[in-house]
């Protein structure tokens, strides 16, 4: 399981630190794949190997919305290996889609990882109005 907040920088070859509490958890090798809100999602093998076989599941063949789900999540998913200093290289492609340049904000949520360029995170993924949020959420069956 993945929690907390960790923040690292990004080099100028698109590698970072993945962060040694989240290392622990993903493995030797992980897959990384564009997310939702404009952040990146990492899975350790066995989260991604259900999640995959979800995917496989959809209707691609005779559904617009399934093929676009799949290729979302399933095209741009890339295997990925800390080299033996704890960095990663995020690809270009899933950096760029990910507004990454400088900064990421890793955020560890149970079964997966989101990782955000800080700039993002801060505007985007952040609300001030958690009452607000759950009470949106408490009308639709979900409270804690």
């Amino acid at each position: 399981m993945f929690y907390g907040e960790y923040s690292h920088s990004i080099d100028s070859k698109g590698r970072t630190i993945v962060p040694s509490r989240l290392r622990e958890a993903l493995g030797d090798r992980f897959m990384i794949t564009k997310g939702m809100d404009g952040c990146l999602m990492a899975y350790d093998m066995t989260a991604w190997e259900e999640f995959a076989a979800k995917l496989k599941e959809l209707p691609t063949m005779t559904n617009k919305n399934a093929r676009q789900f799949a290729r979302h999540f399933g095209g741009s998913a890339v295997e990925l290996e800390c080299d033996s200093q704890g960095r990663v290289l995020i690809p270009a492609n899933l950096r760029s889609f990910a507004g990454m340049s400088k900064d990421a904000v890793f955020l560890g949520l149970g079964d997966r990882i989101e990782i955000w360029s800080k700039e993002r995170y801060e505007t985007d993924a952040t609300s001030e109005d958690m009452d607000e949020i759950a009470a949106a959420l408490e009308a639709v069956g979900i409270s804690i």
